[in-house]
């Protein structure tokens, strides 16, 4: 099954899923920004190789804010999943975690894994 095929609704609840399995709390904006990354990445994965350009900009059209808000966001949603969410998730998803001494991914590093997890988890089913 390809990720066009799937419903934005059912892809989102599927993404939900995943970022609080991560651990990245519901309640910052950053979670929603991120989840419409990764929303906008699984759909066409070119947006992230410029997140700055195309990726960011198109966040901030929908929620009416700046591109320079939504990577701050999306950074300290980040930030906050990688020192307190669910380590063996990150192990499993990254190959590493904030225990094993490692700095967190990047914005772009982070999104696309995820990202890419998400499609391959679809063409699965």
């Amino acid at each position: 099954m390809e990720i066009t095929a799937i419903k934005d609704c059912e892809l989102e609840k599927y993404i939900t899923n995943i970022m609080l399995d991560v651990g990245v709390p519901a309640h910052l904006k950053g979670y929603h920004y991120l989840r419409d990354a990764i929303l906008l990445t699984g759909r066409n994965m070119e947006v992230v190789s410029s997140v700055t350009k195309m990726l960011y900009p198109a966040i901030a059209r929908r929620f009416k804010t700046t591109d320079q808000k939504v990577e701050r966001a999306i950074r300290n949603a980040i930030e906050v999943s990688w020192n307190r969410g669910n380590m063996k998730t990150f192990e499993e998803m990254f190959g590493y975690s904030a225990s094993s001494g490692r700095t967190r991914p990047t914005n772009s590093e982070y999104i696309a894994r995820i990202a890419d997890k998400v499609r391959l988890d679809i063409k699965a089913m």
